[in-house]
Order: C-alpha cells, then structure tokens, then sequence
C-alpha cells in the first residue's frame, strides 16, 4: 500500500545532519518531501510559508536555539515536533515537551528508530477516520470523536496530535483505569517505554487547558500506582 506524500522540514545548523536525515527519510518514503532550514529563523519563516506535517528540531543551534524556535513557532502553529539533540538530559526532555514537542530522539540514532517516530507522531496527527461515534461528554467536557474536536462549557480547546491522541484514549476508556504502560504504549510506541516523563507532562499540559483548578482536577483523575482515569 502506498504511503501519503508527506511534507517533513529539518531544522538543524549542521549540514551533515541535514543530508543523513534527508537521505534516511529518502530511502523510506521516496515520495515524501523533505525541506531544510540552516537556522532557527528560516524554520519559523518556512513554517508559515510551507505548512510542513512534521518538523524535526534541533536543540544546540547558534542564535536561535530550538527551545526558543519551538516557544515561538507554537504561538501559531500545531505542527507536530520531534526534538533532535545530542544531549540525553532529562530537564531537556522535560522542558521541550512542556513547551509542545511531541517526541524526542537523541543523537547519533539509528534510521529505523527515526523512521519509527516520524510515522508514529503522524499517526497521531491524521488519527482514524470518521466512524459516526457519540461523543463522550462529563460535566461540561465534550470530546467529538468524528469531528476531532473538544470543547469544556462550549468553548473550543485548541489540542497539538499528541494531547488529543492521550485525551481521546482516556475518553474511549473513561470511568476505567487507563495503566500507565498502556497510554505510553499507545501514544508514544514503543520507544516510550521507559519515558514516563512524556505522560507526566502531557496530563499536565491537558489539566492547564481543561480544568478550571489543575491542582484539583476534576476530569483527570490520578489512580496512583495504576494509572489515570477520565471522568467517575
């Protein structure tokens, strides 16, 4: 079966960088398009003009760093992000999912590894087709599975892929446990698998946007040593 024509943009300073990432998507997905930005600017800029699926983000970049490209490049766009960089540092981590990544890879990787992130995250962004599904409402939280939409007292909350992807498991499960394992699993796959700081802060990022007390959620719940639960 053929693949969709994809758009992917590499923002990274190093050339070489650039041409192994290029060569490797190439050798996949020969019919994907691949874009290329030397600097954290000429991204943001292609960004707007070009409207990439995918957006792979280096960190350790002269002037504009990624951080920064990502802070600015989320006040306009919800393009999924997949984090680069040589540093394996937990607070990066962290910091760059707080701020909108979708994933992270540290370098050097394997191609088969990146490969498996780049389709994993753009899953994510098409997710499935219209099934004609009711909608799951809890006390002012409606998430509309056909449309992809979700809205807290009629008002429409704006979700990057991954944030609805991890909101619409606990939907389709809600008054049930979801385990921990089970949501890195289907959100993230199966490189998630010892990167609980992912969850942590995705359920923190959904609590900023849809609870009215964060610190007291009322739609998602935590079942410490469990999992989490949406809803009773």
């Amino acid at each position: 079966m053929q693949t969709a024509t994809k758009r992917i943009l590499i923002i990274d300073d190093e050339p070489d960088m650039r041409r192994a990432v290029r060569l490797t998507i190439q050798l996949q997905e020969p019919e994907w398009e691949v874009l290329e930005a030397e600097n954290g600017d000429k991204g943001l800029t292609l960004i707007e003009s070009e409207q990439p699926d995918l957006v792979l983000l280096d960190v350790l970049m002269p002037g504009m760093n990624g951080f920064e490209v990502l802070e600015q490049l989320r006040l306009f766009s919800d393009v999924p992000v997949i984090i680069l960089t040589v540093r394996d540092d937990e607070l990066d981590k962290v910091r760059g999912l707080e701020l909108g990544a979708d994933d992270y890879i540290v370098k050097p990787f394997g191609h088969l590894e990146l490969m498996a992130r780049i389709r994993s995250v753009l899953r994510r962004t098409e997710g499935a087709a219209a099934t004609h599904e009711a909608p799951v409402e809890i006390d002012g939280l409606r998430i509309d599975f056909d449309a992809h939409r979700v809205t807290v007292r009629g008002e429409i909350v704006p979700m990057t892929a991954t944030e609805y992807k991890l909101l619409e498991i606990l939907a389709r499960n809600a008054g049930r446990v979801v385990p921990y394992q089970t949501l890195l699993n289907r959100v993230w796959g199966r490189y998630a698998v010892d990167s609980s700081d992912y969850l942590k802060v995705y359920i923190h990022r959904l609590r900023q946007k849809l609870e009215e007390d964060p610190a007291h959620p009322r739609y998602i719940r935590t079942v410490r040593g469990q999992g989490y639960m949406l809803g009773e």
